[in-house]
């Protein structure tokens, strides 16, 4: 016991005066990754959709990114507002909360028309056979989109809340419970979203409505009088769909070895901790930085300062007992579903290099985003975390399936 509590103070010595932040993050990721490993094990049941409906998979992991990148940068711009002194808890439509929570709906019904047009474009362009109708991929992606994305808008106003009753860093917990809920609620919504199809007359008609609705609120969001509103659906349109284009090539890769993934399915209950870890890690990163690059902490320069370096180790080293647990869970999770495993040993090496490979560039991406976003005038809470966990969905399932073959894991 002592030599543990030695341990467990050497680690978090590592961290200096950042403890306190880095107990609140370890606690949001340990979150993040237990829901993921359920989100893994809903993905590993239902896998005779994805085999009935081909096409399917590559929109998963580009819903679940959309949850993260829309409430992620949305947590974000109100932390940055605490930050500033310039925030009030108010749900008025004319305050920051009320404007983004608006930001938010339009975006999630809008984005998941587009993200459904791109997908049906990439399995075409990539020659995915049989691949369901754009339109059925517009229903189930709207309404799954929806659906999941309620209870994120509730917690998202509710860590705001947290955040000024409690003196809460929104940077610090933000990504991490997002991308919980996101990778949790979004395949079950879509799983009920599938539900809706083959019917003679509620699917037409469900789906001409969900896509109306999708249209409508981008044109009125486009067109808004309130002026944070209309910046934010601006602004994260362009960058939303080059991250969902990302997001939806990592669901290619996943369709790609869908073989080698159904042979073990613990390594499909490893895939959506995998991608969320990278991407709250990164959500952290890119929150920390944005804050700083606001208050004037961090200067916008191409070589890191002493105090952006700061944050880069101290996310680096979050990784590491973070990666260690994606691996051990999911052996856990598969065994108690009596699900074909590859052995512990290979699920930990999966795990810490696919993940630290996709680290790499989740570093390089944040902190150039967030400086690309200043030097140009945007706002880089919007765009920092699109820009981090698309790229990382792509990297960080590219990644895994390199892993898994150069281990041998087939």
């Amino acid at each position: 016991m002592a030599r543990l509590t030695r341990l467990l103070k050497g680690f978090a010595a590592l961290f200096g005066p950042d403890v306190a932040d880095a107990r609140q993050s370890l606690v949001a990721l340990a979150l993040n990754t237990s829901t993921s490993l359920l989100a893994g094990a809903f993905l590993g049941a239902i896998t005779a959709t994805f085999e009935d409906l081909p096409g399917l998979l590559v929109l998963v992991p580009a819903a679940i990114g959309l949850r993260g990148n829309i409430f992620g940068a949305f947590g974000n711009r109100i932390s940055t507002s605490i930050h500033a002194g310039g925030f009030r808890f108010s749900m008025r439509r004319d305050t920051v909360l009320g404007q983004n929570v608006l930001g938010a709906t339009v975006l999630t019904l809008s984005l998941s028309l587009l993200l459904a047009v791109i997908v049906k474009i990439i399995a075409v362009g990539l020659g995915l056979e049989g691949s369901i109708s754009l339109f059925d991929l517009a229903l189930v992606s709207i309404v799954g989109g929806f659906l999941g994305s309620i209870p994120v808008m509730g917690a998202t106003v509710g860590l705001a809340a947290g955040a000024v009753r409690y003196d809460w860093d929104l940077d610090n917990v933000t990504a991490p419970l997002v991308s919980t809920l996101g990778d949790v609620l979004t395949l079950p919504a879509l799983y009920l979203a599938t539900l809706a199809l083959g019917y003679a007359v509620l699917t037409p008609g469900l789906g001409v409505v969900a896509i109306a609705a999708a249209v409508a609120v981008l044109v009125v969001g486009w067109r808004a009088s309130l002026p944070e509103l209309r910046r934010i659906v601006r602004e994260s349109v362009p960058i939303l769909l080059a991250a969902a284009t990302l997001s939806a090539m990592a669901g290619v890769a996943l369709e790609k070895s869908f073989d080698s993934f159904s042979r073990y399915p613990a390594l499909l209950v490893l895939v959506p901790a995998q991608l969320s870890t990278a991407g709250a890690l990164g959500g952290i990163l890119s929150g920390r930085l944005s804050s700083k690059l606001f208050l004037g902490v961090v200067a916008p320069s191409p070589v890191p300062s002493r105090e952006a370096r700061h944050d880069i180790v101290l996310v680096l080293v979050l990784a590491v007992p973070v990666y260690l647990f994606n691996a051990v869970g999911a052996e856990v999770v598969a065994d108690l579903l009596g699900q074909a495993t590859p052995g512990l040993t290979a699920m930990i090496a999966a795990s810490m290099v696919g993940g630290f490979v996709a680290m790499a560039m989740v570093v390089a991406i944040a902190y150039y985003a967030a400086i690309v976003a200043v030097r140009t005038g945007l706002d880089p809470d919007t765009y920092g975390i699109p820009v981090v966990s698309s790229c990382v969905d792509f990297v960080g399932a590219f990644a895994l399936v390199v892993a898994i073959s150069a281990l041998g894991i087939t």
